[in-house]
């Protein structure tokens, strides 16, 4: 598949918002603290939900997509959005407990419903895994609790600790959880070949042209046209930058720093996400793809 950026920045972003938010409502954050890493976690996924915008042909027609919340995982995590963002500048106005376990359930559905918009498709099975949404849910965990650890730095020293404490534990389980994915799919074996794609039946078939004098929306959306290197740079970057690095970071005491690798980790990670999943209808382009 082609990674849009627009994605990209969608899904990291509101990621680390919601990864913030629940790392200030587990450590039970009051006061100033919360009310400015709540305005945070807004910022985030405010910039996601920006993000998102460029990738509509018709962004005038954008609420159309929260029409068929009944069976479509987009709608509903169009639906969820603004409601989590909602609740979390409400709990980090008033600070009630009840509101705040209202935005910690609507956080986990909003990461069940992004993750679900690609774990629900049968004909990828890169992201048809239940690791897919586990990943959503962990890899934005890990980046809100060390950008969380960044402003306690800043708000709140004594709960640095912490924090550092619990970002290392969950981006350690979230960079297993990623690795466990890369794994799986390394073993995946297409479930049709091009002999079954077209219906011929003849031991070798070579396709030696895409068929068509120039490109399409299919060669443009379905294959991420980077070469082999760039694939594999990518995934050297995820696992760098998702945990290793910033865990060195964490531990010498810059979590900024360790933020900002991570999340860079993060834009490597989604991108890679993308162009390992392989569309069925790259065998009638493998020209091409």
């Amino acid at each position: 598949m082609r990674p849009a950026w627009s994605v990209l920045l969608l899904t990291t972003l509101i990621g680390a918002g919601q990864g913030l938010y629940l790392a200030l409502f587990a450590a039970g954050a009051r006061g100033r603290f919360l009310l400015i890493g709540c305005a945070f976690a807004l910022g985030f996924l405010a910039a996601g939900l920006l993000a998102s915008f460029f990738h509509l042909g018709r962004p005038e027609r954008a609420w159309r997509s929260a029409a068929m919340w009944r069976t479509s995982w987009l709608s509903r995590e169009v639906l969820a959005l603004p409601l989590f963002m909602a609740l979390a500048a409400a709990y980090g106005w008033t600070q009630d407990a009840a509101i705040g376990w209202l935005g910690v359930a609507a956080c986990l559905a909003l990461f069940v419903c992004t993750g679900m918009i690609y774990a629900c498709l049968p004909f990828l099975q890169e992201w048809r895994t239940p690791l897919t949404v586990v990943n959503f849910i962990l890899l934005g965990s890990a980046s809100g609790l060390t950008l969380a650890t960044a402003l306690a730095a800043w708000l709140a020293p004594a709960r640095v600790q912490g924090y550092v404490i619990a970002a290392l534990a969950v981006g350690a389980a979230a960079y297993l959880g990623r690795v466990a994915s890369l794994a799986r799919n390394a073993r995946l074996r297409p479930k049709s070949t091009l002999a079954t794609a077209i219906g011929v039946k003849h031991p070798r078939i070579a396709q030696i042209a895409q068929g068509a004098m120039g490109g399409s929306f299919n060669t443009r959306e379905f294959f991420h046209g980077r070469p082999r290197e760039v694939v594999r740079a990518a995934r050297w970057a995820l696992l760098a930058l998702v945990f290793p690095v910033p865990a060195v970071l964490l531990l010498a005491g810059a979590p900024l720093a360790a933020f900002l690798a991570q999340y860079a980790g993060l834009l490597a990670e989604r991108w890679t996400f993308f162009a390992e999943a392989k569309h069925p209808q790259n065998l009638y382009y493998q020209a091409i793809a």
